[in-house]
């Protein structure tokens, strides 16, 4: 399948508004839009999800993927500091990685008794220190094991039970369609396939007609991710694989606003740009968050989140140098301030210009 930036005729066959913003069910948790914040190691902590919720148009946010081992075997009373979240995060997802079924349908327990709405799997990371422990996309080269997490930990909780993966570890060994089926026959309420395999990590383009495939193949919702980087290309995955919900991950750093974007395209076909002043209120907002949660590091994760928001501010490259530069957290934060009041006092001085006589 062609995506929407290699073929412009998809725009005009979606035609915007193709149920972007419909609800899904999962069980009995309802999400509403039908839009999913992926997890992803690093990024989706508690901060960059409330961040994400107040920007508006997410249905469902999850957390970074997490041990199952390290969330069975720590102590009760470290439990909320090691998967924390805020009642404002509802609905909220909690998604685990391990290869030992009982450990895994322990931890779901926990999190279950932490008041998640939905617990989730990972099999779909591709990094080597995940698979080296047989968690993540190793385990899709063992799907009877698969079979025994999936039946106990769906035995041991009530809330909704969803599973993450990969199409298959190589274009050699897909399975994704068992896999998916697998899920269903096991009683998981939905499956997200990322639409490439292990072997391709994120290179390469997402393979969305395996998506299709497994909305023919299962009854449960199934969400579609990969390669989803506008609202046109979220009502073109709907429309050419059918499935029920989009679930987007890098693209939400680089552009906070993604959500709110396909929800407005869903309505009416159209959504806003963000001008630089919407850019500078989203680091600002970003960065007061991270120092007013007093999270260890926090100086380091503004650097990280600077090469990703600076992206479209005009002068990016100067902002991200004196971000770079900085020590502490309020030092990064009032370099940001000054930059944009500086370009500010730019762009009024080149309006006042414009407006004075002209002489000879």
């Amino acid at each position: 399948m062609r995506k929407y930036w290699d073929n412009p005729a998809v725009q005009r066959a979606v035609g915007g508004a193709t149920g972007v913003v419909r609800s899904v069910e999962f069980g009995s948790v309802k999400i509403a839009p039908a839009t999913i914040l992926a997890p992803m190691a690093g990024v989706t902590d508690t901060v960059f999800r409330r961040f994400i919720k107040n920007l508006g148009g997410c249905g469902l946010i999850m957390t970074e993927f997490t041990s199952a081992d390290g969330l069975f075997r720590c102590r009760e009373s470290k439990r909320k500091r090691y998967l924390h979240f805020y009642e404002d995060e509802h609905l909220i997802s909690a998604q685990l990685f391990g290869s030992d079924p009982d450990v895994i349908a322990g931890a779901a327990k926990v999190v279950e008794e932490l008041g998640f709405d939905i617990v989730d799997l990972n099999l779909g990371c591709p990094a080597k220190r995940v698979i080296k422990c047989n968690g993540g996309s190793g385990l899709l080269r063992d799907l009877p094991r698969i079979r025994q997490i999936f039946e106990k930990t769906r035995a041991a909780v009530k809330i909704p039970f969803t599973v993450k993966f990969r199409a298959g570890w190589n274009d050699q060994e897909i399975v994704c369609v068992e896999l998916a089926k697998l899920a269903e026959e096991c009683g998981l309420q939905a499956v997200a396939l990322h639409a490439r395999t292990r072997e391709q990590g994120y290179s390469g383009n997402a393979r969305w007609e395996w998506i299709a495939a497994i909305k023919q193949a299962v009854k449960i919702p199934v969400i579609g991710n990969g390669d989803i980087r506008t609202p046109e290309d979220a009502a073109a995955i709907i429309a050419q694989t059918g499935c029920d919900a989009v679930m987007i991950g890098r693209t939400a750093p680089a552009n906070p606003w993604i959500f709110r974007q396909i929800e407005q395209y869903a309505e009416s076909g159209s959504y806003d740009q963000p001008t630089t002043e919407d850019r500078y209120q989203m680091i600002r907002t970003y960065f007061e968050m991270l120092i007013e949660e007093e999270l260890p590091g926090a100086a380091g994760k503004m650097k990280q989140f600077a090469s990703w928001f600076t992206h479209g501010v005009p002068g990016g490259a100067a902002l991200r140098k004196s971000v770079y530069e900085a020590k502490t957290e309020r030092e990064i934060l009032g370099n940001v301030e000054r930059f944009f009041e500086g370009a500010t006092a730019s762009v009024s001085a080149d309006a006042e210009s414009n407006l004075s006589p002209v002489t000879t």
